[in-house]
């Protein structure tokens, strides 16, 4: 099965990986320092808490 030029199960890893690289960068996103505005923003519940390295910064 083809879908225009490409085979079905290229077009599948493409929309997965896709899908995957969104909701790593947006725990990744969550996980960083906030952006000027977001400081006091709680994080979401499907977010998980991931350890800090360093939260020396974080202190002042």
């Amino acid at each position: 099965m083809e879908l225009g030029n490409f085979p079905l199960a290229f077009t599948l890893v493409y929309v997965v990986g896709f899908i995957a690289a969104v909701t790593i960068g947006s725990i990744a996103w969550y996980n960083s320092k906030r952006p000027p505005g977001w400081e006091n923003t709680e994080r979401p519940k499907v977010v998980p808490k991931m350890p800090a390295q360093d939260d020396s910064s974080d202190k002042s």
